[in-house]
C-alpha cells in the first residue's frame, strides 16, 4: 500500500507533513501492508482528535495524548459492546488501543530524531533498574493479557462434523491450519513447492510470517497427507500450472490465488453451521499449540514450532493446557484431604508408629 493511497484513505494525513513522510519511510522500507496501514489509520485517528482540539501534534504532551486515549475507551464500538468496565458497554478493547498508541508512540520517535521533540508524549513501559516492585515502569495503558478462546472436545468435533460435507479444498485447509498451526496468511500463501510429500513437511516462507523474518519447516499427519494427495490430483483439473497451493475454484476469480478474506468467510461460515460462531481462521492455531502443550512439548519447541521469536509468546498455551492439570490437582486434595482426617482421628499418628 502506497503513500499516495493512505493519504487518499485518511486525508487528515495529507495535511501534516511529517505524518506522510514518516509514513512514506514505512513504505519504502517494504514494512508490511497490513502493518503500515494499521500505522496509518491509528495516526490519522490521532491527528483527527488533534485538530478537533486545535492542537499542533509536533508540539502535544501526555495530557494531549490522553484525550486521545479516552477517546478510544469511550468511542462506541462497531463490532458491538465491548466490556471495558463491567457496566461500560462501550470502547474499543485493550489490544486495539494498544495498537493505536503503537503507531502514535513510533511517530514520536521519528519526530526525536529528526530533533523536532526531545521527548515521547506516549512512551511504553520499560525495565527500569533500582524501581521499585521489580524495576517494571508502566505504559500510558497497561496491558491485559488474555489467553486466547479454544473450543472444548464438543464444539471441535461440531465444527469437524460440518468440515466433513466441505469439498477436498477447504478440508485439506482446514487440516493443514490445525496440523501445523498456521496463521492465515501462511496458510493461503502456501506454494505447491513448499510441500515435501516425502518427509510429510511443509516450508512456512519467512516473507509470508508475521515477523517477516523466520522461516520454518513443520510436519504434518499422515491423515493430512492423505487429504493432500486427493487436492493436488483436484488441483490439476483447475490448473497445472506451479505457484499458490489454494485456488479459488468461483467463476468470477476461476483458478486464481485464494483470498484471505474468501478462507475466512468459509472458517466463518463453518462455525455458524456447527454453533461454534467464535471460531475463526486463528482458532486451529491456537488448538494446535494447547494441545502440543498438553502432550508436554517443552516451551521452546513451541516457540519453534510456532514460529514465535519469543517464548513468551508461546507461554499462553502452556497456561491454557493447565486445563489437564485438573485432574493431577484433585487427586493431590485427595491425598492431602486424608490424611487431614486421620490426623483427626488420630489413625496417621498410630501408623507411624
Amino acid at each position: 500500500m502506497g503513500a499516495v493511497v493512505l493519504e487518499e484513505k485518511w486525508p487528515v494525513l495529507g495535511r501534516h507533513d511529517r505524518a506522510a513522510e514518516w509514513l512514506r519511510i514505512w513504505v519504502d522500507l517494504g514494512r508490511a501492508p497490513r502493518t503500515v496501514d494499521a500505522y496509518a489509520r491509528g495516526l490519522a485517528e490521532y491527528l483527527e482528535v488533534c485538530e478537533r482540539d486545535g492542537i499542533d501534534p509536533i508540539a502535544a504532551n501526555k495530557a494531549n495524548v490522553a484525550v486521545f486515549v479516552r477517546e478510544l475507551s469511550s468511542r462506541p464500538n462497531r463490532r458491538g459492546a465491548n466490556v471495558v468496565a463491567l457496566d461500560s458497554g462501550a470502547g474499543l478493547s485493550n489490544a486495539t488501543i494498544q495498537q493505536r498508541l503503537v503507531a502514535v508512540r513510533l511517530f514520536y520517535d521519528f519526530l526525536i530524531e529528526e530533533g523536532l521533540r526531545e521527548s515521547n508524549p506516549v512512551g511504553c513501559g520499560k525495565y527500569t533498574p533500582g524501581r521499585r516492585f521489580g524495576g517494571q515502569q508502566r505504559g500510558l495503558v497497561p496491558r491485559l493479557s488474555k489467553l486466547p478462546w479454544i473450543p472444548d472436545e464438543q464444539q471441535w468435533m461440531s465444527v469437524l462434523e460440518v468440515a466433513r460435507g466441505e469439498g477436498i479444498r477447504n478440508r485439506v485447509m482446514l487440516a493443514l491450519a490445525y496440523d501445523a498451526a498456521l496463521r492465515r496468511e501462511e496458510l493461503c500463501s502456501l506454494r505447491t513447492d513448499d510441500l515435501d510429500p516425502a518427509h510429510r513437511t511443509l516450508r512456512v516462507r519467512a516473507e509470508t510470517t508475521k515477523n517477516h523474518r523466520l522461516e520454518r519447516v513443520v510436519p504434518y499427519s499422515a491423515a493430512t497427507g492423505a487429504l493432500i494427495s486427493s487436492y493436488l490430483v483436484h488441483r490439476a483439473t483447475i490448473s497445472r500450472a506451479r505457484g499458490l497451493l489454494f485456488l479459488s475454484e468461483s467463476r468470477r476469480n476461476h483458478a486464481q490465488p485464494l483470498s484471505l478474506w474468501t478462507w475466512s468467510k468459509v472458517v466463518r461460515q463453518l462455525g455458524l453451521e456447527a454453533g461454534v460462531p467464535q471460531f475463526s481462521t486463528h482458532t486451529t492455531r491456537h488448538l494446535c499449540l494447547t494441545d502440543r502443550a498438553r502432550m508436554g512439548w517443552e516451551l521452546h519447541t513451541i516457540a519453534t514450532f510456532a514460529g514465535h521469536r519469543s517464548t513468551e509468546s508461546s507461554l499462553a498455551y502452556i497456561h491454557l493446557s493447565g486445563r489437564d492439570l485438573v485432574a493431577k490437582l484433585a487427586s493431590g486434595m485427595d491425598h492431602i484431604h486424608a490424611w487431614r482426617v486421620q490426623m483427626l482421628t488420630g489413625t496417621a499418628a498410630q501408623a507411624s508408629r
